[in-house]
């Protein structure tokens, strides 16, 4: 099976090159110094935290019991055997009769940092490299004078679930987004990644126009899921390693399936030509008009 993602390819690096474009000064002035900013992340773009109390386990080398632990992202879960824990502990499970999704039995799974940064600079609270994300962003945004925690703020969320079950998020994003404003004296820009554009869009629809002129500057996305994206196809269909060689994207696959942010991201008939082929096999095409048949 084919999958058509070569735009994607580069998306973190493409990340950081438009920011620089976007927002570098080379001269700073009082007058320079910018609206607060309110950083909003993408898919995988948050840590989250576990805790597990479980009658039953995958493996006889994952653990049952623990207190919070870091779940994502912990380099040291992306590994083989350990990764068959981490996809039992990280899945949800549908309802469908609620529409909704719940986490694996015996896991507690919390959001750290909400209104911080560090949790959406470093994906991993070690600061491996691999984990950096946001962090050279608000680097430079304090070289322009602003202060995390203060006039640079994060959201992280669990980014499993799609905007229906994130009504939390929104309603605390309002409250940060009020705050800052307010202690500033200036309305906030918000800069959302990936994911966090189309949410960022759905959060804003839902505010009146009096709210948006008082607290909003403007929505900066870098690299912005309009329209969805094909590799959400390409992850339905056969799974994501997650760029780590020696892991199966089969495996994988189980947990990501299971993530209702991956349908909200898929392909969209607005923006996609009802007969452009985004997933080919030998024998056959399919596009944003054959969901049904692609699935099955």
């Amino acid at each position: 099976m084919a999958i058509n993602t070569n735009y994607l390819e580069q998306e973190m690096r493409n990340f950081r090159i438009y920011w620089l474009l976007l927002f570098w000064r080379p001269v700073i002035s009082e007058e320079a110094v910018p609206y607060p900013v309110i950083l909003i992340p993408g898919d995988g773009g948050s840590q989250i935290e576990a805790k597990l109390s479980k009658e039953n386990v995958v493996h006889y080398i994952c653990s049952k019991k623990s207190d919070y632990f870091s779940l994502w992202l912990n380099l040291e879960l992306l590994v083989p055997i350990v990764i068959d824990c981490w996809v039992d502990n990280m899945r949800l499970y549908y309802d469908n009769v609620s529409r909704t999704t719940s986490n694996s039995p015996g896991v507690e799974i919390r959001v750290p940092g909400f209104g911080d940064t560090l949790t959406v600079e470093w994906l991993d609270p070690s600061k491996a490299s691999p984990g950096a994300y946001f962090n050279k962003i608000a680097d430079s945004l304090a070289l322009l004078g602003l202060e995390r925690n203060f006039t640079i703020r994060g959201i992280p969320y669990d980014f499993r679930k799609a905007p229906n079950e994130n009504i939390d998020l929104f309603s605390n994003l309002k409250n940060i987004i009020e705050e800052t404003a307010d202690r500033t004296g200036k309305p906030v820009v918000i800069v959302a990644h990936s994911m966090g554009a189309p949410n960022s869009l759905y959060f804003l629809n839902k505010q009146t126009s009096g709210w948006k002129k008082k607290y909003i500057k403007s929505l900066v996305t870098l690299a912005g899921c309009w329209g969805g994206t094909v590799k959400a196809l390409k992850v339905f269909a056969q799974g994501d390693n997650l760029g780590v060689s020696v892991l199966s994207e089969a495996t994988l696959r189980e947990e990501q399936r299971s993530n209702p942010s991956l349908a909200w991201l898929m392909p969209s008939k607005h923006f996609w030509a009802i007969d452009e082929p985004l997933v080919k096999t030998a024998n056959k095409s399919y596009g944003v008009g054959s969901y049904e048949e692609f699935f099955k």
